[in-house]
């Protein structure tokens, strides 16, 4: 089997102006996956980010979370089931409308911060996101796990794609996990050090990450991106899944 093929994505609509580092992602990564209004983002970044989506050629994902813009979508949160489901169905909703909006298709859904460790293990949070995912969006639609989530099963069982994923700018604990954010070490800020570990989890994962608000994140996609390149590994948006 010759190198993998491997998606390089980029959360973003989270900063104060996406004109900055945000936008500058798009002519580096090749799937942007895009706060909708939980833990950051309205309605003109979206816009301004698919806009430039679109003209870049990078393919768009929502990015919803727990309605916790206080916290950034980081801290855990008890919600009854259908006041997630309410709160999921709205953020993704906005981001499907400015995407009709601006003529783009969106590919995947990726939950955000507190979220995406608490859909990961798939209970009541990861059904109420698979119910949303199959009712709203397209199919083939695809959600974004971390990998080797247990998760995965209930996704399968649920008829939605998959998308594994692996970070560039976070460190891992021995079993697999994210380290905590507040250790020390746990993000990265070193080009060299993402690139290292991008090169590590290319053939194990469908998609890597990159956070637009991590320190000098776009040192380190450039470093991410060449080295995979330089690699044979060819980096290319996902398309949608039958």
């Amino acid at each position: 089997m010759g190198p993998p093929t491997v998606d390089l994505n980029a959360d973003v609509g989270e900063a104060d102006d996406p004109r900055q580092v945000e936008l500058d992602l798009l002519g580096v990564v090749t799937t942007v996956h895009v706060a909708c209004g939980g833990h950051a983002g309205n309605d003109e970044f979206m816009r301004v980010i698919m806009d430039a989506a679109r003209r870049g050629g990078v393919a768009v994902g929502a990015h919803p979370s727990f309605p916790d813009r206080p916290g950034f979508g980081r801290r855990a949160m008890v919600m009854a089931p259908d006041n997630l489901a309410t709160s999921l169905r709205a953020q993704i909703g906005d981001c499907l409308a400015m995407a009709l909006r601006c003529d783009v298709r969106l590919v995947s859904v990726k939950p955000h911060g507190a979220l995406y460790a608490e859909v990961a293990q798939g209970g009541d949070a990861c059904t109420t996101l698979l119910s949303a995912v199959g009712d709203l969006c397209e199919p083939g639609t695809a959600v974004v796990l971390p990998w080797g989530a247990p998760a995965r099963q209930a996704a399968n069982e649920a008829g939605v794609p998959v998308r594994d994923e692996g970070f560039c700018d976070r460190a891992y604990n021995a079993d697999g996990t994210l380290m905590d954010r507040g250790l020390p070490g746990a993000v990265y800020d070193d080009p060299g050090l993402a690139a290292t570990q991008a090169l590590a989890l290319a053939d194990r994962v469908d998609t890597l990450c990159l956070h637009g608000d991590s320190p000098g994140a776009l040192a380190m996609a450039v470093a991410v991106r060449h080295a995979l390149t330089t690699a044979g590994i060819t980096v290319a948006a996902l398309g949608p899944q039958p």
